[in-house]
């Protein structure tokens, strides 16, 4: 049951856009008719059902998609560079789709000091406080358009950086990802 449940939300992830794993897992089950008492899939056999789907459905646009967020984002990360910016979701593990936001994380004295620099540089934004927010929060997540692609810029104190939590990628380390996949065609 978990498996269907998985494979139902990764289409559901790769064809309709659905982001959030959880919301993705719920709406998969409500559709098989599964019932609210059920033990869901993990995030982790999300993305592996994810990963499944993609090499199945969209072998053709995927990767390409993926090399073409993983550059905009390296040039974005550029622009960011005195916010000391980290690649995030999709892009470093390789699931990022027609969909995908371009996921980064920044760290800066406030995150004023962040939507200034955007305003400064004409970028239109709007800003999603966290859900459940703790001391690994981001203070504020600025959602925009970068050359027309969607992005999640999360924004966290400076005093953060150091600090473990999701999978993250440098600029340097997400360009050798790009190297690599055009090496390995």
């Amino acid at each position: 049951m978990r498996r269907q449940i998985a494979s139902t939300a990764a289409r559901l992830i790769a064809e309709e856009g659905i982001r959030d794993y959880g919301l993705a897992k719920r709406k998969a089950a409500r559709q098989l008719g599964i019932g609210p008492n059920e033990e869901l899939p993990t995030n982790l056999e999300i993305e592996e059902a994810v990963r499944t789907y993609q090499s199945l459905y969209l072998a053709d646009e995927q990767p390409e998609q993926l090399r073409m967020l993983r550059s905009a984002a390296i040039t974005l990360m550029a622009e960011l560079v005195r916010f000391n910016p980290y690649a995030t979701g999709g892009l470093v593990d390789g699931t990022a789709g027609r969909f995908t936001a371009i996921e980064l994380q920044v760290f800066a004295d406030s995150a004023k000091e962040v939507e200034l620099f955007l305003l400064n540089n004409g970028v239109d934004f709007d800003s999603r406080d966290p859900r459940r927010p703790d001391r690994n929060s981001p203070e504020t997540t600025l959602l925009f358009e970068w050359d027309d692609l969607p992005v999640e810029l999360a924004v966290f104190p400076a005093g953060l950086e150091r600090s473990r939590g999701r999978e993250r990628l440098r600029a340097e380390s997400l360009r050798a990802l790009l190297d690599n996949e055009e090496i390995e065609e």
